[in-house]
């Protein structure tokens, strides 16, 4: 059962621990890994703050204190490094949101978990929601490869929910639009009151009980049965 402490607990931006500088490493694999992490990381302020079109690989090498050959070495092009920005944080996305939701123990408890890290993870990334946006136009494969990403995982996990009995009402095939139905739903509801005329810094906890009704009501209600013909129906 979810507790009111593990909601706030799980609503509140988890430290971000500081990423070790690539000149600390101890192997020469070690380096290269944090040199690519490093660049992916100013590649994403740089697009966050300046949008794509000014994301140069002199801005991403310079935030990332490497040399631009240095770049080459990780990433093909420009345009390697922002088509494998998007999937990057939407890896991280995932990870985070499954770590959250573990306290949960039924499908329900587990959404309305996922629902609150996926703000709090826009808290922590600030920058995701621009990168997201922009993607479809200048990284559109980064864009579609995120959108595969974020539906396959999220339908598996009500797919996971329906194998254990819940969801009773839905058919199997119909689990991927029930993702794709809340997908948009997040992202609507992060455009309105995080980064639109109602922004407030973080998700409003009166937006959290409503999407749980919405949601209760949709996946839950025996509204969705389909109807039984009635016995003394005045056309028998």
């Amino acid at each position: 059962m979810v507790t009111r402490n593990s909601k706030q607990k799980t609503q509140q931006v988890q430290a971000t621990v500081e990423p070790k500088d690539w000149r600390e490493a101890d192997t020469r694999s070690e380096r290269s890994r944090l040199i690519r992490e490093g660049l992916l990381e100013a590649a994403a302020e740089i697009v966050g703050t300046m949008g794509y079109q000014e994301a140069s690989v002199t801005l991403i090498t310079q935030r990332a204190g490497v040399a631009q050959g240095t770049f080459y070495n990780h990433f093909q092009t420009r345009q390697d490094i922002l088509d494998q920005l998007l999937p990057a944080m939407g890896r991280e996305l995932l990870a985070y949101v499954g770590e959250c939701a573990k306290k949960g123990e039924t499908m329900l408890e587990k959404e309305e978990l996922q629902f609150s890290a996926f703000f709090s993870f826009l808290q922590k990334r600030p920058h995701f929601f621009r990168i997201l946006n922009e993607a479809e136009s200048f990284a559109p494969k980064a864009y579609y490869a995120h959108l595969e990403l974020v539906s396959q995982g999220y339908t598996r996990f009500f797919q996971r929910a329906h194998e254990d009995g819940e969801l009773p009402n839905f058919e199997r095939r119909e689990l991927e639009v029930v993702a794709l139905i809340l997908m948009a739903t997040r992202s609507y509801l992060a455009w309105r009151y995080m980064y639109g005329s109602e922004q407030s810094g973080e998700i409003p906890k009166w937006v959290t009980k409503a999407y749980m009704k919405f949601v209760r009501s949709g996946l839950s209600s025996t509204a969705w049965a389909e109807p039984r013909k009635l016995r003394n129906s005045p056309t028998e």
